[in-house]
């Protein structure tokens, strides 16, 4: 299952009473996510790298938005072009599968949105330019 495997599943309630990955399982996870860090078996962290303050703001913005979609949250660090996301899941005191699930949500967040698709079947792009819609 690669990191696109894992965008595609929607995280589980998670009540507690469940054992935190440890191990083999936690590290089979961890390898199909790009750019994260196991914290001492605990929790993940990413930095994410931003032009400005307002592409990193947005980027939380759609995350938090995935964060309520999927019912799991992570914290969140916003800074002046950067953003620090840490997951773990709270209830267990550790890292469960959600906690993947939701990083590679976060990494296919940001993605920038596909320009708009007008009704003649182009796509606007800057400054009012449209181009083909590919086949």
């Amino acid at each position: 299952m690669a990191q696109d495997d894992l965008a595609a599943r929607r995280c589980k309630p998670c009540e507690g009473g469940v054992a935190a990955l440890a191990g083999g399982e936690l590290h089979r996870l961890a390898g199909r996510l790009e750019g994260w860090s196991v914290v001492d078996e605990h929790h993940l962290e990413k930095e994410y790298r931003f032009k400005d303050f307002a592409d990193a703001l947005a980027f939380v913005n759609r995350l938090g938005a995935v964060a309520e979609e999927e019912g799991h949250h992570p914290d969140v660090f916003l800074a002046w072009g950067k953003v620090k996301v840490t997951l773990w899941t709270h209830s267990i005191g550790g890292l469960s599968e959600n906690d993947f699930i939701l990083a590679a949500k976060a990494d296919a967040v940001l993605a920038p949105a596909p320009p708009p698709t007008t009704a003649a079947g182009t796509r606007s792009g800057p400054a009012g330019s449209t181009s083909p819609r590919p086949g």
